[in-house]
């Protein structure tokens, strides 16, 4: 048991680890963070995002835009709904992103013919120009990523983080 100044001794798994001093001309010291899956996911992530942006700098597109449009490609006439639940974000965001790209004159917004109340999505002509010259950049920005890796451990890795998503 370790000793608490506030109330009864905490158990050991509550110890803080010893700190050692720092000195400023000493590395940072990470502690345990690079044991951690979230630290490590969202290192990588920044990593993929920055890259992603590089390699469609000119088409100033975000990587979660350009999922939406590949979605809406792959699935005509889907509504802004189904579009949410796919990509787990909510109705009020989903509208926002759909209007961002209907502005851009990426999507386009029909009158659903099973449901009045809701629209059916659709790439614009320039959205699928937009896409049809995106996806070579895409796909080599993937092979920049995963340069270090064989096509095994590549298809390993997405298995793992599928596994990881399905868990949360």
């Amino acid at each position: 048991m370790v000793s608490n100044l506030m109330g009864p001794p905490l158990p050991d798994s509550t110890r803080t680890v010893t700190k050692r001093p720092r000195d400023d001309r000493s590395k940072l010291s990470p502690g345990l963070l690079p044991e951690l899956i979230g630290y490590n996911l969202r290192k990588a992530q920044i990593a993929v995002f920055q890259n992603f942006q590089a390699a469609v700098a000119p088409y100033d597109i975000t990587p979660g835009q350009f999922g939406v449009l590949i979605l809406i490609r792959e699935n005509t006439g889907l509504s802004q709904s189904e579009l949410g639940t796919a990509v787990g974000i909510d109705r009020s965001t989903m509208v926002a992103v759909i209007d961002r790209l209907e502005g851009r004159g990426w999507v386009v917004r029909a009158p659903s013919p099973s449901d009045r109340r809701s629209y059916a999505l659709e790439l614009s002509p320039e959205g699928e120009r937009l896409v049809d010259e995106l996806i070579p950049k895409v796909r080599a920005h993937e092979r920049q990523m995963t340069s270090d890796l064989n096509k095994q451990e590549q298809q390993q890795l997405i298995d793992l983080l599928q596994r990881v998503a399905r868990a949360g």
